[in-house]
């Protein structure tokens, strides 16, 4: 007697699950609907298997934002007295507050300016002085890869005060500059003019100019995003744009969806961590900040493989899986083993399988 077949469609629960790069099916068979066969047994639609590169990529939703987001303290006690607006670019000398009158400006550099910088200092942050002064025209004959605060250095930094028609100490306080690693854009101010933040307290939240997307997976399903993979990113209108994996691994906190519906502390607050894409061409993105946006992972590639639409799947009833291949008007029912799924597709094996033939699926 020939095996009872059933369509592992909306009547199945299909369960697709990544465990060390492989993946389990697990499959509950139901009795097939009369409609699903025609008469003669054969199947209502069929389709080809193909052979081809299969990918295991999925689509999730993020965030078009700005890269390296990071809180201003302001240096020193006193009243703010200006800052930048929201969205304002600032460029290096840029001023990016004022505190009782006197501003604060932006230098490019990785370490911060704790200490004020004069004759005789050493330290990577003397390094990033020079580089600056010269950057801006006023360190001529500095050697930016020496560390130390020099008198060419003080004579720079005088230049440097009196094109901004200040007193020419030749020192630079610790409130005079801060440093961060390019172009800075104003996003949020923390502190508003008439407030006195204080040493330690907030002024204002920057972010880098280049823009970048993020989003949140599941911590356990982190592997499928590994950094520099490339991916595709939606924005709002329906362009598409690429870019690649950043960063993997950024505390994004729990999960606070209340999935349970059991009220505060009753949902499954699953741990997350955060991604960052780098765009291929950040200038070309102009996109409002905070735009949702569908993210393309581009996951495991799987090459030449036999593929089959995942609804032309049987559950056959000696256990295992099979289609039903469609040849000279009749259908019969080949086992297959199972590999990879990716876009609607799944992977299967087999010796009677061959590329080209057609395949039963179900009437959609």
């Amino acid at each position: 007697m020939r095996k009872r077949a059933k369509w592992l469609l909306a009547s199945l629960a299909v369960v697709l699950a990544a465990s060390g790069g492989g993946y389990a099916v697990m499959a509950q068979p139901q009795q097939k609907s009369g409609q699903e066969q025609r008469a003669g047994g054969l199947p209502p639609a069929t389709a080809p298997v193909q052979r081809g590169d299969l990918s295991s990529g999925l689509q999730v939703e993020g965030t078009l934002g700005y890269a390296q987001e990071r809180k201003v303290n302001s240096a020193g006690p006193g009243v703010l007295t200006w800052v930048a607006g929201e969205g304002t670019a600032v460029e290096r000398d840029g001023k990016l507050y004022e505190v009782n009158g006197k501003p604060v400006r932006l230098m490019y550099g990785s370490t911060p300016m704790y200490r004020p910088l004069k004759a005789g200092d050493k330290g990577d942050d003397v390094k990033q002085l020079k580089r600056n002064l010269q950057a801006l025209g006023h360190g001529t004959g500095l050697d930016p890869e020496d560390g130390t605060f020099t008198a060419g250095t003080a004579t720079a930094v005088k230049r440097w005060q009196k094109a901004h028609k200040v007193p020419e100490t030749g020192e630079v306080a610790k409130e005079d500059i801060a440093f961060a690693s390019g172009p800075q854009r104003v996003k949020k101010n923390d502190s508003a003019v008439g407030d006195e933040p204080g040493p330690g307290k907030p002024v204002m939240t920057l972010t880098g100019t280049e823009r970048v997307v993020r989003f949140q997976m599941d911590a356990a399903k982190a592997g499928a995003a590994k950094t520099g993979e490339p991916v595709t990113v939606r924005l709002p209108g329906g362009t598409t744009v690429t870019g690649k994996i950043d960063s993997v691994g950024g505390t994004a906190g729990p999960d606070e969806k209340n999935e349970g519906g059991g009220g505060p502390g009753g949902g499954d607050k699953k741990a997350k961590v955060e991604v960052v894409v780098a765009l291929d061409k950040p200038a070309e993105v102009n996109a409002p900040d905070q735009s949702p946006v569908s993210v393309g992972l581009t996951g495991e590639t799987r090459k030449g493989v036999l593929s089959v639409p995942v609804n032309a799947l049987l559950a056959l009833t000696g256990g295992g899986f099979g289609v039903q291949v469609v040849e000279d008007g009749r259908a019969r029912e080949v086992k297959v083993e199972l590999g990879m799924f990716g876009n609607g597709r799944v992977e299967v094996t087999g010796d009677a399988l061959k590329e080209g033939m057609q395949v039963g699926i179900p009437k959609l």
